[in-house]
């Protein structure tokens, strides 16, 4: 394949010690509910500022932040100088990616159980993204733990579906991210996650493997094993690492070059702390293990900026404190509460939460 070491490069640039993903791809109605909190109207300006003001973040950002995945509007929007927002993150060193799934889909006949589409032109607008800048993308498909569900239908659809997409996007020359995401819906305890993610990531990575996938030129975005939401039971940072890390251990082949984790709803704090104990874990750890966070890495800048435009320097600073937080984290350097920030500690739970 023409993209062999392109590809190989990039994903190992994007995982390097220290750093991980702003995930920035928030959907138009996403954009909207998160503007809502802070009482600001979602119109097109104002989710360029808010995205401004995250790319234009101080000096540190570039030592945190490898990585940044856009929404196919970011794309083509321009800073207040007229700097597309890709160029932008090229010359701090920060690597543009693309959300390139349109959205889920009920799967007929299952309880609630749903794919997710986008796979028609994928590699025509793969080109296109990269002709853009953008060297890696995302893909999200959703499962959901109850009593009969995952179902085996739901677990071979979304592998295959993640495995047509990877093929599409290696293709184009764009690293794909894997994201197997099983929602922390329900009362489930830890050792059912546990037992269904390694299920999920098995069924993902014999996709990945049927459909002549590079591994080397991938990257996986699963959940943290975690108990359920309304579980009785919360488990420490130690279980969640031994957990997430023995699931990983158990499915993913030492080629693949990183994991960078979804924060699924944690608080800010909860997901630097999980993080940090994962990479402290004394285990096998053939990959970096280090985050791709959206709410855990914003709750606070949202909060300290409100959409007021003299607020962008403290929105700024707030969103460089969750960053180096998990900077620290994922070489396994960060101290609980060390980096205090406005929205740590809230939660950044949604139901059935949908991009």
């Amino acid at each position: 394949m023409a993209f062999f070491d392109e590809l190989k490069a990039t994903a190992a640039a994007i995982v390097a010690p220290g750093k991980g993903i702003l995930a920035a791809d928030e959907s138009t109605g996403t954009m909207g509910k998160r503007l809502q909190s802070i009482g600001v109207e979602n119109n097109e300006e104002n989710r360029r500022q808010y995205r401004q003001l995250l790319f234009t973040s101080g000096d540190d950002m570039p030592k945190f932040i490898s990585g940044v995945i856009l929404f196919d509007e970011t794309v083509y929007q321009k800073t207040d100088d007229g700097v597309l927002f890709p160029d932008l993150l090229k010359s701090r060193g920060i690597i543009p990616g693309i959300k390139v799934d349109t959205g889920v889909v009920d799967l007929q006949g299952t309880e609630g159980e749903t794919t997710t589409q986008g796979l028609d032109n994928l590699t025509k607008r793969c080109q296109k993204y990269y002709a853009a800048g953008c060297r890696f993308a995302k893909w999200r498909c959703v499962l959901k733990i109850g009593q009969n569900t995952p179902s085996p239908l739901a677990i071979l659809e979304n592998a295959n579906v993640l495995a047509r997409y990877a093929t599409c996007c290696q293709q184009a020359g764009l690293v794909p991210i894997v994201e197997p995401e099983i929602l922390p819906d329900g009362d489930h305890t830890i050792e059912k996650c546990q037992k269904v993610t390694e299920k999920v990531l098995a069924a993902v990575y014999k996709a990945l493997n049927d459909h002549n996938v590079y591994l080397e030129g991938t990257l996986l975005k699963p959940n943290m094993v975690t108990a359920g939401q309304s579980c009785p039971n919360k488990a420490t940072p130690e279980q969640v690492a031994l957990a997430t890390v023995t699931a990983l251990q158990r499915t993913v082949p030492p080629a693949m070059p990183g994991v960078v984790f979804l924060s699924g709803g944690q608080s800010e704090e909860e997901a630097s702390v999980n993080l940090n104990a994962i990479n402290k874990l004394d285990a096998k750890k053939p990959w970096a293990l280090t985050f791709s966070y959206g709410r855990a890495l914003q709750a606070s800048a949202l909060k300290a900026w409100s959409g007021k435009k003299e607020n962008i320097p403290a929105g700024q600073a707030e969103f460089l404190k969750r960053a180096k937080a998990n900077g620290l984290a994922c070489v396994g350097q960060y101290t609980a509460g060390s980096i205090p920030s406005l929205a740590s500690v809230s939660s950044n739970y949604v139901a059935a939460h949908k991009y």
